[in-house]
């Protein structure tokens, strides 16, 4: 079994979330809500084009408290629709049900920002959650050039499986780079998510913002993808989209 395919639960007592950064104020991270967004530290995989690399670790004393995010959630009751969990990764924190309940019971809607390492633990939470953004890196077989990890292309797969199966509102999201994708790819990518259901996709371009990969962020964008491979992408999702 490889580290991607492990789950980090049983919870064990005494252990709070281990928060890395909070945005108190987002309308772009949970459809149609208003949301406060939570960043979880720690991450199994390495993507070449990650935008929050300061997340990838688990310190040993949070950088921002739980009970110090509970009490300013109080105050924002009425204000906000809903909280997001995302990372890192967020299902890697064994604490992230007890956290996600927390909030629930405050009023709050629950969103959650996954790369699917971990299938088991996102069928625990399902339950919790209302609205679950799903990372699709490219196709499955190819993930590892993204993640740099062997086989991680098959839990997330059955992290989309799950999520397809328990009926939770869900967007696919895939971020693009011209030195990491081809069009053919993204096409038999998106071949093989609407063979198994996927209904919503969408495509988020590179952002070079908080990136350490200094050849990503030279490599120009500007005609990538081409409008055929857009054009058959549309065609498949009821739901698609290009931002």
């Amino acid at each position: 079994m490889t580290t991607a395919t492990v789950t980090p639960w049983p919870i064990r007592p005494g252990r709070k979330i281990k928060i890395g950064g909070l945005t108190p104020f987002s309308a772009a991270d949970y459809p149609g809500q208003l949301a406060a967004v939570i960043f979880i530290q720690g991450c199994p995989w390495r993507c070449h084009y990650c935008h929050n690399p300061h997340l990838l670790e688990r310190t040993a004393k949070s950088p921002v408290e739980w009970d110090k995010v509970l009490a300013w959630l109080d105050t924002r009751q009425g204000l906000l629709d809903a909280v997001v969990f995302s990372g890192g990764e967020a299902l890697l924190d064994p604490v992230l049900p007890v956290a996600m309940a927390q909030v629930r019971e405050r009023g709050f809607k629950i969103g959650l920002h996954t790369g699917g390492a971990y299938p088991d633990a996102l069928q625990g939470v399902l339950p919790l959650v209302d609205w679950v953004g799903l990372d699709i890196k490219t196709r499955f077989a190819d993930y590892p050039a993204i993640t740099t990890l062997p086989r991680s292309g098959e839990p997330a797969k059955r992290s989309l499986e799950i999520l397809l199966k328990s009926g939770v509102s869900y967007e696919c999201r895939t971020t693009i780079h011209a030195s990491l994708h081809s069009d053919e790819q993204l096409c038999e990518m998106a071949d093989e998510l609407a063979s198994l259901g996927v209904s919503a996709l969408s495509l988020q371009r590179f952002r070079s913002e908080g990136c350490n990969h200094q050849t990503l962020n030279q490599v120009s964008q500007s005609h990538f993808p081409a409008p055929n491979t857009l054009e058959h992408l549309s065609g498949l999702f009821a739901n698609f989209s290009v931002r």
